[in-house]
């Protein structure tokens, strides 16, 4: 087997809390905030909704699927569900320089894990911050198939990792659960965005799923091939596995501090285009029925998210005509503009085939140094303005503010607690390494919760 392989499953398996420098356990709390908001909201989802209701009629006990009601579930059921919600709304952080969706694959099965085994708030966010280092170690090695998404693949197999701290597997343990978790991975399509296939948001929720039952499974003596890993990710679900520079900086450079947030509930490469169409509407301050076209030029990735009809909510967050309608319309393309309503609005809709995407290749050129966009438009009156931007607001050059991440949780978790609640969970997950357990969490969001 794989020596790196082996020392990450070392690195999970002895570092502690306070091993880990007080700004990476700030910012490992701030992604948390954020992420718990983002499944709350995404708990309200209604095929969300629908499976909760049927996985709880059959389910155990033993965790807390966040959503209304907060119905108890075994942990596996619940880390699956806490996932898929997550994932529903398009609003979960991910991983800068690679691509990858780190947090939301590995907070909910280190969170149902923690509430049932009665782990401490520190022992939770130990293995949060370990799993996030991991996925983002396997996903810079890590060359996946050109219409793969990265939900359920290299980032699972952190999150199995982060499982078996949790669960106290040792660092023998640890491996033998990584390289079990491949069997569990999973091959979701990109394909699934356009055409509107929720389908894809399970295979995000199936990294909790693993998370516990992986570990289980190690727990209980099931075996693995000793190059599972570098098997399955450079020749099954991967195009290529490069071990090389998997270990580079391990321990003082902590990959959960280079992610980026989300404020458009968008996928991320559309975000450049929306940064440049809000300061040209700032300029112009049209109404919909003033603008005559708006034209993009972006990078490739980008430029193909262009359909203009989106089949239904879940592909609109992938058509870059819809959410710069929308923010033209709604004044802004957040989770409250790109909701469900905004498809059937007759003026988005009459806007979005107004909207013509290109691919400039001289930018696409420029990835990932830039993620560039360059948005005209041009008014009935003749009127026309330009804007160009290198990269979107929240990457390397214009970080949030954290108050800006503080305010979305505030918006999104509101959709299921209180005022007082969403406070008190905010403060809570501040000083959350002194929970004494998980359940302390779970205890909040039950008295808080909406009716």
């Amino acid at each position: 087997m794989g020596e790196q392989i082996e020392e990450l499953a070392r690195f999970a398996a002895r570092t502690e809390w306070d091993d880990i420098p007080p700004a990476v356990r700030r910012h490992a709390k701030l992604v948390v905030l954020d992420t718990l908001g983002v499944i709350l909201a995404g708990s309200q989802r209604p095929e969300v909704r629908a499976l909760r209701e049927r996985l709880d009629n059959s389910a155990g006990r033993g965790a807390t699927i966040y959503g209304r009601g907060w119905p108890g579930g075994d942990a596996r059921s619940a880390a699956l569900l806490n996932g898929i919600a997550g994932r529903s709304i398009e609003l979960c952080e991910g991983l800068r320089l690679v691509s990858g969706q780190a947090a939301v694959q590995v907070l909910p099965g280190v969170l149902a894990i923690g509430e049932a085994l009665g782990r401490s708030g520190k022992e939770m966010m130990t293995a949060f911050v370990l799993g996030y280092d991991i996925a983002a170690r396997l996903c810079g090695a890590f060359t996946p198939w050109k219409l793969a998404h990265q939900n359920g693949q290299a980032c699972l197999l952190a999150a199995v990792a982060a499982g078996a701290r949790l669960q106290g597997l040792d660092a023998g343990g640890i491996s033998r659960t990584m390289r079990i978790g491949v069997t569990l991975m999973l091959t979701p399509s990109y394909t699934n965005v356009v055409a509107g296939a929720t389908a894809l948001n399970v295979a995000g929720g199936m990294s909790g799923f693993a998370a516990v039952l992986a570990p289980e499974l190690a727990a209980s003596g099931f075996e693995a091939e000793a190059d599972a890993i570098e098997q399955a990710l450079g020749n099954l679900v991967g195009a290529g596995f490069d071990p090389d520079h998997l270990l580079d900086k391990l321990g003082s450079t902590w990959h959960i501090t280079r992610n980026y947030f989300r404020l458009y509930a968008c996928c991320n490469p559309i975000h450049p285009a929306l940064d440049a169409l809000a300061e040209l509407l700032g300029e112009l301050r049209p109404a919909a029925g003033e603008i005559d076209r708006i034209d993009v030029d972006t990078y490739g990735f980008a430029s193909v998210m262009r359909n203009p009809a989106p089949a239904n909510y879940f592909a609109s967050k992938y058509s870059l005509p819809h959410a710069a309608a929308a923010m033209v319309v709604n004044g802004s393309a957040g989770h409250g503009s790109l909701d469900d309503a905004a498809l059937s609005d007759a003026a988005i809709a009459a806007l979005r085939g107004r909207v013509r995407i290109s691919e400039d290749p001289a930018m696409t050129a420029r990835l990932p140094d830039a993620k560039p966009a360059r948005v005209s438009v041009t008014l009935t009156d003749g009127r026309q303005a330009t804007r160009a931007v290198e990269s979107h607001r929240g990457d390397f050059n214009q970080p949030f503010a954290e108050s800006e991440i503080r305010a979305k949780f505030r918006e999104l978790a509101g959709e299921v607690l209180t005022p007082e609640g969403t406070r008190a969970v905010e403060a809570a997950v501040d000083g959350c390494e002194q929970w004494d357990s998980v359940a302390e969490l779970v205890a909040l969001l039950r008295l808080h919760g909406r009716g």
